[in-house]
């Protein structure tokens, strides 16, 4: 067995325990946990295949900004938190977890270096005389055009829904009528009572 296919088993092996553990554990932190766990370990194999340019969008673009959106949904939807925001050190465990398999995954992928690893006879970027970037770009949107924009449209809808999600009506909860307050009269909020004066009664002795 090589290195590169050793690395390759381990990062699968840690992307799909992460998958399972964002959708079988109870805990939303812990789920979140697991999910940046997950993108970083298929970051990481796209790494070790040389779509450098992938690997880095999976940072920066799920771990950066489609993680806000999910922690916005799970903090919007009604779970009671209270029990989650007791106690920060018992998270700690797991976080640091974490943090040390996301370590050793970049000290393994760093550690790819020292051997001669050449995937140029079946890279077909290489094999066209393109960048991986290029490549890319020219392949998305020529041959899968169609599937780019099916999950653009899923991702829009997810968006909606989450949204809508945050906006249903829940007993106990107070809501604003935006048409109700802009149509508002001063009549409807405010009544002058007339009233006679009186003159000052004059204590009798």
């Amino acid at each position: 067995m090589t290195y590169e296919l050793a690395a390759f088993l381990a990062f699968a092996i840690v992307t799909v325990l992460a998958a399972l553990g964002v959708i079988l554990v109870k805990n939303p932190v812990h789920a979140v946990l697991s999910l940046v766990l997950t993108f970083f370990s298929a970051a990481l194999l796209w790494l070790l295949l040389q779509a450098e340019f992938l690997g880095v969008v999976l940072v920066l673009v799920y771990i950066g900004a489609v993680m806000v959106l999910f922690l916005f949904v799970v903090m919007m939807l009604d779970i009671n938190t209270t029990p989650l925001r007791e106690g920060f050190v018992k998270h700690l465990p797991l976080t640091g977890a974490v943090v040390v398999v996301m370590a050793a995954e970049l000290m393994m992928l760093i550690g790819k270096q020292r051997f001669d690893v050449v995937l140029a006879d079946t890279d077909p970027a290489a094999a066209l005389g393109k960048t991986n970037l290029q490549w890319i770009g020219e392949t998305l949107f020529s041959k899968y055009i169609l599937p780019f924009e099916i999950a653009a449209v899923i991702l829009t809808v997810a968006l909606i829904v989450a949204v809508m999600l945050t906006l249903r009506r829940r007993p106990g909860t107070k809501h604003q009528d935006p048409a109700r307050q802009v149509a508002v009269r001063r009549d409807d909020r405010v009544r002058l009572v007339k009233m006679p004066a009186e003159g000052r009664r004059e204590d009798t002795p």
